[in-house]
Formats: structure tokens, C-alpha cells, sequence
């Protein structure tokens, strides 16, 4: 299945919705990439997109990266310095555990708008939104291979 296709415009649209709700409660920076399959190591492919989609450019190295191959059914979640500098060392596996839990139920928009709504409201903790707050990283799906 090509990753573009995979979900629907309206599943697309309800994750994005999940982006913006989360980024309400926090000056963190969350963004989703889609690929249809992946060679390699899961978390090595998520880190490589992340500095390669500029996550790591956020000025309180706040970014949040929700990967997921769609054919080989594999995700990781990749957060920045900033964020692992504070958090414990337990931080993303709810949200990971979340994600699987949903995922093997087919439940993939569920999942990732779960997830990312989870994860805005942790980040919530320790980067909550102000004020004058920008948005860093552009509120979209990005998909496929990115060289």
C-alpha cells in the first residue's frame, strides 16, 4: 500500500486536528511521516527523517516526530533533546504502548490522534504553550521517501 493512500482524506484531517489540539497546551512542535516501507532499523530511520524534516531546529528542542511504515506495520516516536533532558526515562513508552494497543486492533487514525494528543498533554509538563508562541515546524503529513 502506497502511504499516501493509506489513510483517507477525513482520517488525514483528524490527525492533523490531533497536531493542532495538542500544540494548544504546548510550545512543543509535533509532526507525522508516513512511508510505505521501511529497510533498516525503525528508530534509526525516525532520527535520520527527523534532522532531515528539521525537528532539531526548534529553539527549545521541543520537536516531536510520529513515524510509522505502513507496510511492514512498524512506528517509533522520536522527541528532541530538550524534551529527553526533562523528562523520565519512561516518557514515550505510554504513549508507544498507546500506539501498539490501537494498531493491532487496525485502529491507525484512532491510534496516532491518540498518541499525539497524549504526547501534547505530557509535553504540557514542561513546555507549556505561551502566549507568544510561534508555530516552528509546519502542521502537516508528510509522506514517502525524503533523500
Amino acid at each position: 500500500m502506497k502511504a499516501s493512500s493509506f489513510f483517507s482524506k477525513e482520517q488525514q484531517a483528524q490527525i492533523l486536528a490531533s497536531v493542532r489540539e495538542a500544540e494548544m497546551e504546548t510550545s512543543g512542535e509535533i509532526r507525522v511521516h508516513i512511508e510505505s516501507s521501511l529497510k533498516g532499523d525503525v528508530l534509526d530511520r525516525a532520527a535520520w527523517l527527523f534532522k532531515k524534516l528539521g525537528m532539531h531546529k526548534t529553539a527549545e528542542r521541543n520537536g516531536v516526530l510520529f513515524y510509522l511504515a505502513v507496510n511492514d506495520k512498524r512506528f517509533a516516536i522520536i522527541g528532541d533533546a530538550g524534551i529527553n533532558a526533562k523528562v523520565h526515562a519512561g516518557f514515550w513508552d505510554d504513549i508507544s504502548e498507546l500506539l501498539k494497543k490501537n494498531f493491532k486492533e487496525g485502529k491507525f487514525t484512532e491510534g496516532l490522534s491518540d498518541g499525539i494528543l497524549l504526547a501534547g498533554k505530557h509535553l504540557k509538563i514542561h513546555f507549556p504553550h505561551r502566549k507568544d508562541d510561534v508555530n516552528e515546524l509546519p502542521d502537516e503529513i508528510s509522506f514517502d521517501k525524503i533523500k
